[in-house]
């Protein structure tokens, strides 16, 4: 049913809530609420302080409106009273709620303390009656609709819409979970904090059910297609001209995808490896494998810049074979992409290299093989199944340097086989790590200018700046960079990078500082998934404090890049624990495993990736890291599920495909059917 048609909405509402992405009814139940207010924990008149925010039970004595409601601040006024003193509730433009509070009827208020001893005020509260006392849903808003209107109107969907049950009743039974009725109306008006949290475990489990048995169905559809299946093929062509030793895990990692690329079904492999621990040659092995086998290999990657290096890297290992690589470049003319595409379409290349956009455009790439997709974490698993059923569904390989903490890893990559890099190539130094206040600013410019006078590059990372102030990321970093260049580093070829930047300028700064023309970047977070350049053995980060640890070590992973001593400078004046845990976890280790788990310890487990995961449908209810003993339950029953029932065709997991067939085909990118 749409919502206009509910009672109490309308076409003008209507239009309001389809913002919040509502159309209808049933969208409206499943509106969960953000936050609540307690009305359980109710304070007298007589000890409500000033500032705080509390909830009161009192008698509306008197109500004031004001002359003219059209003034510029319309201030409506009720007195109320209970046995212990009197307090006046003021309302600011708000003369729906005001008129809707009776003259000698109580009701319980909650709102925060203003006014001063001798006449306390409580400043535009919410009410509702005595009998709804518990905890009162907070909903995300637009302007125009308000918390109490999308009260009234949710409470009126649940009188209409009836919540199918989609999990059988032998896991209901066996987890102890709420019906599904029962936890709906429960997670919107729940009458204590432990009604709310039954409520919410069985929304959340239902919901990590049906994501794990959607990522398992992802996984089982490309293993029912034919892919490229190849043939053995000697690696050791490969391996031998290489003017480095291959580490045992790059050897295991490389050994996996040809494995996998021998198999009836498409690889669907992740290669997660720490900044620096060569990845890169991973995806050329596979891609070697590929044209060995007559195949051709897409790489798509997030940036131009790291394209061309991309393009330098697989050149390097590859050409010296045999093996043609192409490039395909948002900066090159029409007529030189039409020229790369056909090439690639008659069979010409080998290995074709570009932007994640540029590359999806190009469906006429002759015997499409394996496609390598780099920074995993910002290619979907939508996209990832997209492919996988483009063509002659294609090996995927993925790469991503972002540490992971196991529990999320197995979510976020569910539909995916890992195997994890975990150690380093040999001749690599671990980047020293110093954590300093800002008295020490003129000692770090100048062995910023040491390094620069000896040949080297180095990196400075903006200090972010607070909305607060008015600035955005581009007056700050623009700010910044100019007092840099009038003053300390007035001598020094330096390029400015922040994210706002035409994307055509950061490719131009960056190729800039990768050739040596620039000896200093100045730069926001942008660099932290960039480009490798060698020859940059300083990082100077400032205001550390504002970063997250996992954020704080991909930009350090930007040094260390080659077999020089390398060195990050954490910049803080933050005197607090948690600043204080986190500078000495970087200092302390280089492992980005380890920092992501101190990272997901230190920041809570609500904040490492909060609501929006990465490449996942939206979740509603759950937060994969805050669910960590739920997702654990869920990964064993996902796993026996699907041994039993690969498709969800029983009669008894006919719910639970409902839900994966709803969640997947929320965004049409999963292209679900």
């Amino acid at each position: 049913m749409e919502i206009t048609y509910l009672k109490g909405v309308g076409p003008k509402r209507a239009e309001l809530y389809k913002k919040l992405g509502i159309e209808t009814v049933e969208q409206l139940t499943e509106l969960y609420p953000r936050d609540y207010i307690d009305f359980t924990n109710i304070v007298k008149v007589s000890d409500a302080e000033t500032g705080d925010a509390c909830a009161i039970r009192a008698v509306v004595v008197k109500k004031t409106a004001p002359f003219s409601e059209y003034a510029k601040t319309a201030l409506y006024k009720a007195e109320l009273a209970d046995d212990t003193g009197r307090i006046t509730a003021v309302f600011f433009n708000t003369k729906y709620s005001f008129e809707k509070l009776e003259i000698g009827r109580e009701y319980l208020f909650y709102g925060k303390i203003g006014g001063d001893l001798v006449r306390k005020q409580i400043l535009s509260p919410l009410f509702v009656s005595p009998e709804e006392k518990g905890l009162f849903p907070k909903y995300p808003l637009t302007a125009g609709l308000t918390n109490n209107m999308i009260s009234a109107n949710v409470r009126t969907a649940l009188t209409i819409v009836k919540h199918e049950d989609r999990l059988p009743q032998e896991i209901r039974e066996r987890f102890g979970l709420l019906g599904a009725e029962d936890a709906v109306r429960k997670i919107h008006f729940p009458k204590s904090r432990a009604e709310y949290s039954e409520a919410r475990r069985r929304l959340v489990f239902e919901e990590l059910l049906t994501l794990r048995l959607g990522l398992a169905l992802m996984r089982g559809r490309g293993r029912n297609l034919s892919g490229a299946v190849l043939t053995d093929v000697d690696m050791s062509a490969f391996f031998s001209p290489l003017p480095f030793t291959p580490t045992s895990a790059q050897l295991r990692a490389v050994n996996d995808c040809v494995s996998d690329m021998k198999k009836l079904y498409p690889m669907n492999r992740l290669i997660q490896g720490d900044v620096g621990s060569g990845k890169t040659l991973v995806a050329a092995g596979a891609a070697y494998f590929a044209r060995c086998n007559g195949f051709t290999t897409l790489v798509m990657v997030p940036t131009e810049v790291l394209a061309r290096q991309h393009y330098a890297t697989f050149r390097g290992f590859l050409e010296p074979l045999g093996v043609r690589v192409g490039l395909l470049s948002g900066s090159m003319t029409a007529a030189e992409k039409k020229a790369v595409r056909a090439a690639a379409a008659d069979g010409e290349i080998d290995v074709l290299i570009g932007t994640h956009a540029l590359i999806q455009k190009s469906s006429g790439i002759k015997k499409l093989g394996l496609v390598v997709v780099d920074e995993q974490h910002r290619f979907g698993v939508g996209q990832r199944s997209a492919l996988a059923e483009r063509g002659i569904n294609p090996h995927i390989l993925a790469m991503s340097a972002t540490p992971i903490p196991r529990t999320l890893a197995l979510i976020m990559y569910g539909d995916l086989d890992v195997s994890i890099l975990n150690e380093m190539p040999k001749g690599r130094l671990p980047i020293k790590t110093y954590a300093v206040n800002s008295s020490y600013r003129a000692r770090v410019y100048a062995f910023i200018r040491k390094h620069i006078a000896a040949g080297k590059q180095a990196y400075i990372v903006c200090p972010l700046v607070e909305s607060a102030e008015g600035k955005s990321e581009k007056a700050g970093a623009i700010e910044y960079y100019e007092r840099l260049v009038r003053g300390e580093f007035h001598d020094i070829p330096t390029g400015l990078l922040y994210g706002k930047m035409k994307q055509a300028d950061k490719d131009r700064v960056m190729t800039d500082f990768k050739e040596n023309r620039l000896s200093l970047l100045v730069s926001t977070t942008v660099i932290e998934v960039g480009i490798d350049v060698p020859n940059a053995v300083v990082m100077l980060i400032e205001n550390a404090e504002q970063f997250g640890l996992s954020q704080l070590h991909q930009l350090r992973g930007r040094v260390g890049r080659g077999s020089e001593q390398s060195y990050c400078i954490l910049m803080t004046d933050s005197r607090s624990e948690y600043t204080r845990a986190r500078t000495t976890a970087m200092t302390e280790t280089t492992d980005g495993y380890k920092i992501a788990d101190k990272d997901l310890q230190l920041r809570g487990p609500g904040n490492f990736f909060g609501r929006e995961q990465h490449g996942l449908p939206p979740m509603k209810v759950a937060d994969l890291a805050d669910d960590a003993a739920v997702l654990g339950e869920v990964e064993k029953l996902a796993e026996e599920v699907i041994s039993a029932d690969k498709t969800l065709s029983l009669p008894e997991n006919a719910g639970l495909r409902k839900n994966v067939e709803k969640l997947f085909g929320q965004t049409a990118e999963y292209g679900w059917n």
